[in-house]
C-alpha cells in the first residue's frame, strides 16, 4: 500500500487501546482508537478504515453486535479481539461476519502478522490461480477472489474466499475438512470450516438446508458442483 493502513482500533480497556495505538503505529499503521461501539460509530461516520480491531466483551454493545451491524452495509475487514478462549465464542465472531479472531493475551506481533495477512488478501489482484467458474447465476474469480452475480459483488470474507477458491480450483472433487483447513487464512478447524461453508450456502444457495452447489460428501469433506 502506498499509505499506510487506517486501522480502527475499538476496545473498552483505556490501556490496552494506548498500548496497541502506540505499537502498530511504530509498525507504520494510521491508528484511530474508540472506547466503545458508539464512539466507533462516531469515527467509522468522520473516516475510512482500512481494518477494524474489535474487542468483543465490551458493556453495552459488544463487539460481535458491532459486527453484525457493519456488515449490514460495510466491507471493512474486522479482526475481533476475545479474551476468551472458547470455540464457540471465536465461532459466533466468525459467524457474525469477521475476517479472523485473536484471542487475548496475545503477541503484538501476531497481530501484525495478522493484519498484514488479511491486508494482503484484500489488496491482492493476482493470485496464482486464475480463471472463473459458474454456478447457480454466480460467477467466481479464482485470481481476484470475487464472488458475482451478474453485476452485483457478492462480499467474501477471508476465510469464505479461501474455502470457495480451494473447491473452486476442483470442481466436482471432493475435498476433506482436513485440506481445506490447512489452506484456510485464520486458525481453522473442523468446525470453524463448517461455520464457513454454512455462511458460504447462505449467500450462494436457493435453499442452504437443501445445497445445489456446495455439497457435504458423507466421510469426507464438501464438494462444488458447477453448472
Amino acid at each position: 500500500m502506498d499509505e499506510p493502513a487506517h486501522i480502527l482500533v475499538v476496545d473498552d480497556d483505556k490501556r490496552l487501546r494506548e498500548l496497541l495505538r502506540k505499537y502498530l503505529s511504530d509498525q507504520n499503521f494510521r491508528v484511530t482508537t474508540a472506547g466503545d461501539a458508539g464512539d466507533a460509530r462516531q469515527k467509522l461516520s468522520a473516516f475510512t478504515f482500512d481494518i477494524i480491531v474489535l474487542d468483543i466483551m465490551m458493556p453495552g454493545e459488544n463487539g460481535l453486535e458491532l459486527t453484525s451491524w457493519l456488515r449490514s452495509s460495510n466491507k471493512v475487514p474486522i479482526l475481533l479481539l476475545s479474551a476468551m478462549g472458547e470455540s464457540e465464542h471465536r465461532i459466533s465472531g466468525l459467524e457474525s461476519g469477521a475476517d479472523d479472531y485473536l484471542s487475548k493475551p496475545f503477541e503484538p506481533r501476531e497481530l501484525v502478522l495478522r493484519l498484514n495477512a488479511i491486508l494482503r488478501r484484500v489488496e491482492s489482484t493476482a493470485p496464482p490461480v486464475s480463471g472463473e467458474i459458474n454456478f447457480g447465476g454466480f460467477c467466481f474469480d479464482l485470481a481476484r477472489e470475487e464472488l458475482r452475480q451478474n453485476d452485483e459483488y457478492i462480499r467474501l470474507t477471508a476465510a469464505e474466499a479461501s474455502l470457495l477458491k480451494a473447491l473452486a480450483r476442483s470442481p466436482g472433487v471432493p475435498i476433506s475438512r482436513e485440506a481445506l483447513t490447512s489452506e484456510s487464512p485464520i486458525n481453522a478447524n473442523s468446525r470453524t470450516i463448517d461455520v464457513q461453508v454454512t455462511r458460504l450456502r447462505r449467500k450462494i444457495e436457493t435453499d442452504p438446508k437443501y445445497p445445489r452447489y456446495l455439497q457435504t460428501v458423507r466421510g469426507t469433506g464438501y464438494v462444488l458442483i458447477p453448472d
